[in-house]
């Protein structure tokens, strides 16, 4: 499988958050809250003679920043277990659509100020594991 259509898959998991944006790529502008899946690591030859390849994927899940407080309760609702949970949405096909094996949500990192276009916002990463053969 192509990493575009591993992304294509992860966006349309992600696209049944509501009210969230979903970039495949990194934005120059983005519009929030949004989601942006970005290329981590890839480790080939995870399984006999090529058989599988574990790609790495950071989703980063960015919301305006009016104050700290409120910003980091945005964020709760992408990490919590809800209806806007990032880990449910990305789990929901772990198939990505027929792009992968396995898709899973391993890990949440980093919850701290992020700078795009000299303003600041609030994110936290997502590290997504995807097994693709």
């Amino acid at each position: 499988m192509s990493l575009a259509t591993i992304r294509e898959g992860m966006a349309a998991n992600l696209g049944d958050i509501a009210g969230i944006r979903v970039y495949e790529e990194v934005p120059d502008n983005p519009a929030l809250p949004c989601a942006v899946i970005q290329l981590d690591t890839v480790n080939y030859d995870v399984a006999f003679q090529r058989g599988a390849t574990e790609y790495t994927f950071i989703v980063n899940t960015v919301v305006t920043r009016t104050t700290v407080r409120r910003a980091q309760r945005k964020l709760d609702e992408f990490i919590d277990d809800g209806a806007r949970s990032v880990k449910t949405a990305i789990e929901s096909d772990s198939t990505l659509g027929g792009a992968a094996f396995d898709t899973r949500v391993v890990e949440v990192r980093n919850i701290a100020p992020v700078t795009i276009g000299d303003i600041q916002y609030m994110a936290v990463e997502f590290t997504v594991t995807v097994f693709a053969l």
